[in-house]
């Protein structure tokens, strides 16, 4: 005898189908990254200068990778926040998402455009390096305001300043690489140096959002 399923499982299962197939494109697409790193292909006879120079003419490409795949990093734990709050799930909810890993699955093409051609300061590849993290920055702050109105019914146990503190937290990447991107196309040696500034900034966004939200974590326990 076939017991039939309740649709508060049924739920559960597309909901848990697509936090699976998210998880699934942020680690492809994070493991696609290292793809651009390869060992120097050095003629021979090999010498320790020939392998300095090799690897010297990867920091370029390092460098993406280790901004990348942070960023992406980022965003993963922001997006690993957000559904441990939903309960349920809309079409809507799930064309938003999908949204959003597209600019996800398109950060290894993005990076390796950027990488190549780093030091030869030309402006397309920076453009849209910046514009696909603007994008990302922008699709998360948009699932964050839809799943977290409360008329749309899909969490429960949210604190009231955590959707603020991580749509700040999800615009403040795109701002700084629009801040970059503009400086780029007059200063681009400056330029290269203010996407570090990341960490700072968002330690920054926590140190005033943290103690707020504990305030407020200590009264409703009262």
């Amino acid at each position: 005898m076939n017991v039939p399923i309740s649709h508060e499982t049924k739920k559960e299962f597309q909901l848990e189908r697509m936090i699976l197939f998210s998880d699934a494109v942020f680690a492809i697409a994070i493991t696609l990254l290292i793809i651009d790193l390869k060992i120097p292909d050095i003629l021979p006879p090999v010498t320790d200068q020939k392998m300095s120079d090799s690897v010297i003419a990867l920091i370029p490409k390092f460098t993406g990778f280790v901004l990348s795949f942070f960023i992406i990093g980022l965003y993963w734990t922001i997006h690993h926040r957000i559904f441990g709050f939903i309960i349920g799930y809309t079409s809507k909810l799930v064309w938003l998402n999908l949204i959003f890993l597209f600019g996800v699955v398109l950060m290894p093409f993005s990076t390796s455009f950027y990488s190549e051609y780093l030091l030869e300061y030309l402006k397309l590849p920076v453009i849209f390096y910046a514009i696909n993290i603007s994008f990302l920055g922008v699709m998360n702050y948009i699932v964050w305001k839809y799943v977290s109105n409360p008329k749309n019914h899909l969490t429960e146990n949210l604190p009231r300043l955590l959707p603020q503190y991580y749509s700040v937290r999800a615009l403040a990447i795109p701002a700084i690489f629009m801040i970059m991107l503009a400086l780029y196309l007059y200063f681009p040696t400056y330029a290269v140096f203010i996407p570090p500034l990341i960490p700072l900034i968002m330690f920054s966004i926590s140190k005033y959002f943290k103690p707020k939200m504990a305030r407020l974590a200590g009264k409703a326990k009262k």
